[in-house]
This record gives C-alpha cells, structure tokens and sequence, in this order.
C-alpha cells in the first residue's frame, strides 16, 4: 500500500495552502503498490485462478485484502500498458522473419458463443489474437501473412491461402489418424501401419542428423524415405480398391489421397531439418485459454475480455520461454513498461 498528499498544512502566518505533487507511480492519496499489484496479478493473470478466490488467496498469503474489482481490473490494465509499451508490434516483427513459425487455434466460449483464439509462436515467441476461423482473421493477427519461411501446421483448410509461405504439416496429427484407419481393421489395413512406420523411421533419422550437427539429410537417406513412403501409399491402392465401397475404405482412399498429394509439406521435416515432427510448440500455447475457461465457469463474459486474455498470456508466454517469472514480466508491466525481446531467442539476442 503506498500513500501519498498532494495537499499538505496551511502556513499560520501567510496562510497559504502548501500544494505539491503525488511521487511518480502514485495517481491517489491511498492505492495499492506496484508490488502488491504484481503479486495480484501473478494469482489472476499468471495462474488463471477466478478473481474472487484470487482475492482471498492474496489475503491468506500476503497479508492484505484487495477488493474483486480491483483484481478484475488488471487484465485489462495490463493489456492496454503491454500493447501501448510496444511488445506486440515488437514480436509479430521478430516473428514475421523467424525461418519456421507454428501456428494453431482452439475454440473458446465468450458471450455465450463460440469464436477462435489463434496463435502464432516459436520456442521463443508467442502471439495471440481472437476472432473467427476465416482467412481474413488468419491475416488480421499481422503474422503469418506476412511471414517468407515455413509455417507448422495442422491440416486445417484456413491456412491453404497463405501462398507466401512453404507449409509443414503436423506429422503426429496425421499418425493419428493413421492409427485410427489401421485400428478400425488391423489386417485389411496394413498400409496405415506402414505409413505411420514411415514417418516415425523419418523422424528418428532426422533427429539422428540433428544430433550429429548435420543441417540435412544425404541423398540416400530421403531416399530410403521416399521408397518407404511410396510403398505405402502403393500398398493403401492394394488395402483399399475402388470396388470397396465400405466406410471405412472410402475414408482409408481420402487419407491416402492426403498423403499423395500433399508429400512434400508433409515430410518437410526431413528435408529442411529446422522443422520439428510436430505442432506441439502452438498447441502448448493455446491451452491456456482452455484452462482459464474451465476454471472461470466454462464462458468468458465477454468478447474483449477474451481478446484482453489473448494479448496477456502472449506476454506470459514469451517472458516464460526467456526464462523470466511471470511475476518479474508483471511487475516490469505495471512500473517501467513491459519487457521486450530483442530477438529471436535469448541466444541471438545475447549475439
């Protein structure tokens, strides 16, 4: 608690009213502290525990009672000091040249209705933004529009515009759904299996060219691959005829359809060894926003409030990947101004 007068005594003799100003950082003669603040907000913002438990929770461990509207109050706070201090702008522009970005989206409950919260991220950085699932909101986060190297993916038909781009496609999505092919009829589906084999085989030799310190494959080894993944699919043209008019074949045709004409986004990994095997790096991002929803009664009130979740946890998330507490990035937000990356990774920055 801080406290502060601008007002101070009357001068017996001249009787002048002494008027001065409130030390910087101090806006009332009675508020809460940057600290206190920070503590606050680590609880609400940093740990998505709901505003009036975060009340009674700061008060069993600090000591000090705050009311719910003031712990309310600081996402949005936050949001508008992280945006006006210039970490957005600051991380789509790293982001916009990193060689391979990932990118996902998840759905959330906001006014009773469903929209999107969609990321872009590295390792290092994270950027969020809501809306629906169009391409124009795709394009509205200022990333991946704008991006000139490799975009990480899952199969997800929004993203087929983005022509400046070379897609990679989620290789663990897709065995999984070979998985499910091959689980419906082990024995007629013996080419799901084969594929999945492949990938896993193409993964491993990858990371064995990773660990090696190598930047890509040789010749011999994409094509033991290719023969692999070929095989495959001749097998799938076998497993699946076009007199087989079950179900399951016609679905078993479109996946293997997917992975004839789709080859070289999905093995991209192989080929340019800076692409991981998975998506995983946005799909870690974009849980939150469901851990959040669940603890807050499973809706966000309203739309903003969401997109205010958005800008924040963008903030927590790069602070967390730079090794800073979700505290420090809070506290640095509501004094001096919110914390920047200066590049890519802590490693280039450093550099």
């Amino acid at each position: 608690m801080k406290n502060g007068a601008a007002t101070g005594p009357t001068h017996p003799d001249c009787h002048v009213t002494a008027i001065g100003e409130f030390p910087q950082g101090v806006n009332a003669p009675t508020q809460y502290g940057p600290e206190l603040t920070a503590r606050v907000a680590d609880v609400v913002l940093g740990h998505y525990v709901p505003v009036h438990r975060s009340t009674t929770l700061v008060a069993e461990l600090v000591g000090v009672k705050v009311s719910t509207g003031y712990a309310a109050s600081l996402r949005g706070r936050a949001k508008d000091r992280i945006i006006k201090g210039g970490f957005v702008d600051a991380v789509k522009a790293l982001l916009a040249g990193a060689p391979v970005v990932h990118a996902d989206e998840t759905f959330a409950r906001a006014k009773c209705k469903i929209t999107c919260l969609h990321v872009a991220c590295t390792d290092h950085l994270t950027l969020m933004h809501t809306g629906d699932r169009s391409a124009k909101t795709i394009d509205a986060g200022g990333v991946l529009d704008q991006l000139s190297g490799v975009l990480v993916r899952d199969g997800y038909v929004g993203y087929e515009h983005l022509k400046n781009v070379e897609h990679a496609w989620c290789a663990a999505h897709l065995v999984r759904d070979l998985r499910g092919i091959y689980e419906a009829d082990p024995e007629g589906q013996l080419w799901a299996q084969a594929m999945a084999d492949t990938l896993h085989e193409a993964h491993h030799v990858a990371n064995a060219a990773r660990d090696a310190g190598r930047s890509e494959l040789t010749s011999g080894e994409l094509e033991v691959i290719g023969r692999l993944y070929a095989g495959a699919l001749a097998r799938s043209r076998t497993d699946n005829p076009a007199s087989d008019t079950s179900v399951l074949a016609g679905l078993a045709r479109t996946l293997a359809n997917r992975f004839e004409t789709r080859r070289e986004m999905i093995i991209r990994f192989t080929t340019n060894l800076q692409v991981s095997f998975t998506n995983n790096v946005a799909e870690r991002a974009v849980r939150p926003v469901q851990v959040q929803q669940r603890s807050s009664g499973g809706c966000w009130r309203t739309l903003e409030a969401l997109a205010d979740f958005a800008v924040v946890q963008s903030y927590l998330s790069t602070a967390g990947h730079w090794g800073i507490s979700r505290f420090e990035a809070l506290y640095c937000v509501f004094t001096a101004g919110p914390w920047i990356p200066r590049g890519l990774s802590p490693a280039t920055s450093a550099a």
